[in-house]
């Protein structure tokens, strides 16, 4: 009887006649990436339950992604339900397995903070790549996101959420005329075209996602006190329901574990393995550049001691140049119902390294739930024959936990007073809001010195005008003696004499003189 780990791996299953020897997918391989795939209700859930079980007991940290609720179960000891335990038993007495029930040390995570402690990164983290990805964004939308980068990083504006983003999108929409000479034209509605998918985002559970406290992946790569590794599981539930969220936080996730761990070579096992359910959504509709990225990623991640295994239900959902990479592989069940259901069936096969003691297509075919057509990596990494494989019982609870108990693993994992309460540090926004209110005071306090320059101007010059008036009847002798009331001759004498003083005046001026030019020259002509 063997139990989860054998001398070099992780014990997968076996079989009585007809079946294979027992199968293990070897810890010094473990980075090599996987693949579990097929049909709907086969039984690749217990299968990736399995494998995290396997895992944790060699020390190694799990993460992995929960869509259905049904992985929880792995916290807590098997069931002893006499139905159930008859049929593990017999299954384990067939395979050579012992089965002894345990619950594996885990930790709940939900970008939502509703069934395990916030996962959250700052926009800065996630880059303009995988942004744009997550956004659907066009090329020119990408650029302006690109600038918006740029200069937040060159004035040092800090973007760790989404208001954050916005701020400074709005920041290079008022300068647009001034970037346009160094970076290129950011229009308007390009701006605002980011804005609307920043909205619909946000509307989808995004405003939780990003902002601090960031998660640390230090806390994903844990030991516990026994020596076994931490099983990370993300409540993925409410999160399908964006997967586009889903598939980019994922992305981000490992491009993170790549950019941060350390170069470890080949070493005796992973130092986390990371499990990628609904690995379709990553590859749905997604341009060629980021498949390009995650094949990268799959191919240099693994010096860093890191192991992948994809999740899905057909291999055809997965690229031929990630496909490639998958060293060991779990495949259960497939229908072949339609014409495209076949050639998906036959192209799966075509996959492994034959058996002679059986066809490899039918046996996909006819394997039933709980089975699977298996292929691990042998010494020097040289692909394993094909094998029709029975699974091993889990040694955890098969199902979901109840709310009571998931609220119970939440609190004992000493990890609530580092996530579950947001922070919120002076970034972007606040940086450009008080930019903005300083140039907005700094503008008012220049008009009122404007204004009140202006009205200190009119004020002297009436002043001035008082007094020229007052020393005019100062110095005028006949002031006080001018009757109230003009007569007639009077104003015709002042009207003469203004007369002549105007006159007088003009013919001191080039004007006066060409006038007095013209009636002189009247007078001689008429001689």
């Amino acid at each position: 009887m063997t139990g989860v780990l054998t001398e070099e791996g992780v014990f997968v299953g076996g079989g009585g006649e007809g079946y294979a020897s027992p199968q293990e997918l070897k810890l010094q391989y473990g980075n090599r990436h996987g693949l579990v795939a097929g049909a709907t209700g086969t039984g690749k859930t217990v299968t990736l339950q399995i494998l995290a079980e396997g895992f944790s007991q060699a020390g190694v940290p799990v993460f992995m992604a929960d869509v259905k609720g049904d992985l929880s179960g792995i916290a807590a000891t098997g069931s002893a339900e006499a139905k159930l335990h008859n049929a593990f038993m017999e299954r384990s007495q067939t395979i050579g397995f012992d089965l002894q029930y345990r619950a594996y040390p885990t930790v709940f995570w939900d970008m939502f903070g509703e069934k395990g402690h916030p996962v959250r990164t700052t926009v800065s983290e996630m880059g303009p790549l995988l942004l744009s990805r997550l956004l659907g964004l066009t090329e020119a939308q990408e650029g302006a996101l690109n600038i918006a980068f740029h200069i937040a990083d060159k004035e040092g504006l800090a973007l760790l959420d989404l208001d954050d983003l916005r701020a400074m999108l709005r920041h290079i929409g008022e300068r647009a005329d001034e970037i346009a000479l160094e970076y290129g034209n950011v229009g308007t509605a390009t701006i605002g075209a980011i804005q609307r998918d920043l909205l619909v985002l946000e509307n989808q559970g995004g405003a939780q996602f990003f902002g601090e406290p960031a998660l640390d992946l230090a806390d994903l790569i844990q030991i516990d006190e026994n020596g076994m590794g931490q099983i990370n599981i993300l409540a993925a539930g409410k999160l399908m329901g964006s997967p586009q969220l889903y598939a980019t936080f994922l992305l981000w996730l490992l491009s993170e574990l790549f950019e941060e761990l350390p170069e470890v070579g080949n070493p005796d096992k992973p130092k986390l393995v990371f499990f990628f359910d609904e690995a379709h959504l990553l590859f749905d509709d997604a341009p060629k550049a980021l498949v390009d990225k995650v094949e990268q990623v799959a191919r240099l991640i693994r010096s860093k001691g890191v192991g992948v295994f994809f999740i899905t239900q057909n291999p055809g959902d997965v690229p031929d140049g990630i496909l490639s990479q998958l060293g060991n592989r779990v495949q259960h069940a497939l229908r072949a119902f339609t014409a495209k259901d076949q050639r998906d069936l036959h192209r799966a096969a075509e996959n492994y390294r034959a058996n002679p003691s059986f066809d490899t297509e039918i046996a996909i075919k006819e394997v039933g739930t709980g089975e699977a057509v298996t292929s691990f990596l042998e010494k020097k990494g040289v692909p394993g024959m094909v094998e029709r494989t029975l699974i091993r019982p889990p040694q955890s609870r098969l199902g979901p936990l109840s709310d009571t108990e998931r609220a119970a693993v939440i609190a004992s994992s000493g990890l609530g007073d580092k996530y579950d309460t947001p922070v919120d540090r002076e970034s972007a926004q606040e940086i450009l809001a008080k930019r903005a209110e300083l140039a907005a005071r700094e503008a008012a306090e220049a008009e009122a010195r404007e204004k009140a320059a202006k009205t200190a101007a009119g004020r002297s010059e009436l002043d001035e005008g008082f007094d020229n008036f007052n020393n005019a009847r100062r110095y005028d002798p006949t002031a006080k003696s001018k009757p109230a009331r003009k007569t007639s001759s009077r104003r015709s004498d002042t009207i003469l004499e203004t007369f002549g003083k105007s006159l007088a005046r003009q013919l001191g001026t080039k004007t006066g003189q060409t006038i007095v030019r013209g009636v002189l020259g009247s007078l001689f002509k008429s001689r």
